[in-house]
């Protein structure tokens, strides 16, 4: 199977701990249905999440979150083949904490649309990202 990777930022609209929850679900139902992992770095100013499997369902689901009307101003950063999975064990890895990336007035300042494919990656690469607990996934 030719596994794909496509990583995305956007505005969440109308963030609380029910949307975050509700999209936590959706997304693990999802991808555990289409054979897609990765993980999910949010904040009240920003989505950023990495999403890997077959490249015909990792693009359905970019569409599909395209039209969710809780994103806004979705850009998809890095859209590439890839040999193996970086979170393989994770239906949908949420990272809370995200205190490492951008500031919120870097992202107001512009940040996102700078970025490059190599910053946005390394976001998910740190040390430490995904050592949430097996129940989490």
């Amino acid at each position: 199977m030719d596994l794909f990777r496509a990583i995305y930022s956007s505005r969440p609209f109308g963030y609380d701990e029910g949307i975050l929850n509700s999209i936590l679900m959706d997304a693990r139902r999802a991808n555990v249905r289409d054979g897609i992992t990765g993980a999910l770095i949010c904040r009240a100013d920003i989505y950023l999440q990495w999403l890997e499997g077959p490249e015909e369902q990792v693009r359905n689901a970019v569409e599909r979150i395209k039209g969710d009307d809780r994103h806004l101003e979705m850009k998809v950063h890095v859209a590439e083949a890839v040999s193996e999975r970086a979170f393989g064990e994770w239906a949908m890895l949420h990272d809370p904490a995200a205190t490492w990336i951008w500031s919120q007035s870097e992202i107001a300042d512009g940040a996102v649309d700078r970025a490059t494919p190599e910053e946005i990656t390394g976001f998910f690469l740190r040390p430490g990202i995904g050592g949430g607990a097996p129940d989490d996934r």
